[in-house]
């Protein structure tokens, strides 16, 4: 088993900043992949962004260059820095992992507003 806590949402101004965290405990050996996702009201959730565990990180499109994810896997930990943030990265983001043996855990959410 797998716990994901995430940390730093919040309420920014557009073209402000925000970083989120996401701590993982249990059996956090057995993660390969983790990820960041998010969901808008009434959308699907969709990839923000994701880092191997040797850290090849890939970006959803929408991303364009505004993102970086990085991960500590000696703190066992993940962050997203977001710059430049958009109205419409509104939403409510999830942290992912995902264990060598395909086994998928969720954090609970955090909410990003990005509002003046």
């Amino acid at each position: 088993q797998v716990q994901l806590v995430e940390s730093g949402g919040g309420l920014v101004q557009p073209g402000g900043s925000l970083r989120l965290g996401c701590e993982s405990s249990g059996s956090i050996f057995n993660i390969d992949i983790m990820a960041w996702y998010r969901q808008a009201p009434g959308q699907q959730r969709e990839l923000v962004a994701g880092i191997m565990h040797d850290g090849t990180a890939r970006y959803g499109d929408f991303v364009q260059g505004r993102f970086t994810i990085s991960r500590d896997n000696t703190r066992n930990t993940m962050t997203l820095q977001m710059d430049s943030l958009r109205p419409e990265d509104t939403a409510v983001y999830f942290c992912q992992a995902v264990t060598w043996y395909e086994e998928i855990y969720w954090g609970q959410g955090t909410q990003v507003t990005v509002s003046s």
